[in-house]
C-alpha cells in the first residue's frame, strides 16, 4: 500500500479514538485518501481498511474492556449513532455504547453512504450517512 495512504489511515485512526475527529470528518479523509471501506471488529479490536485494489491496511482498536451482551439492543444502539451524529457522543464512548448495546463490530461502506452494524446472532443495522443539505 502507498506508505501515504497508510499514513493518512493511522492518522485518521488515532484522531477517531482519541475522540478528536468526528465521523463526517474521518469519513472524508478517507474518501480523499481513497479508502473504499472499513471495518471495525470489536472482538479481534482491530479496524481494516480496504482499497478498491484489494490492499487493506490493519490498525489495532484499543475498545473498552466490556462484555458484549448477547442481546442486540437496537434502540440502544440507535441512541449511540444519534449521539454520535449530533457531536455528542465522540468515538471511545460510541465503542463502549454500541459494545453495550450488542453490537460485535461494524462496516463502513463509503459510495453505499451507509453503516452496517452487526449483532451476536447476525443481527444487521443499517445506518444511513445523514444528508448534506
Amino acid at each position: 500500500m502507498d506508505p501515504f495512504i497508510t499514513t493518512i489511515i493511522e492518522q485518521c485512526a488515532k484522531s477517531s479514538h482519541a475522540g478528536t475527529a468526528s465521523f463526517g470528518a474521518i469519513v472524508h479523509t478517507l474518501i480523499e485518501a481513497g479508502v473504499e471501506s472499513y471495518s471495525a471488529d470489536y472482538r479481534l479490536r482491530t479496524t481494516t481498511y480496504y482499497l478498491p485494489s484489494s490492499e487493506t491496511h490493519v490498525v489495532p482498536l484499543t475498545t473498552p474492556n466490556i462484555e458484549i451482551p448477547t442481546p442486540f439492543d437496537e434502540p440502544a444502539l440507535l441512541a449511540a449513532i444519534q449521539g454520535a451524529q449530533r457531536g455528542e457522543v465522540k468515538y471511545p464512548d460510541f465503542m463502549r455504547l454500541s459494545m453495550a448495546a450488542g453490537c460485535v463490530g461494524y462496516i463502513v461502506w463509503m459510495s453505499g453512504r451507509h453503516v452496517a452494524y452487526f449483532g451476536r446472532r447476525g443481527e444487521v443495522h443499517f445506518e444511513h450517512f445523514p444528508s448534506t443539505k
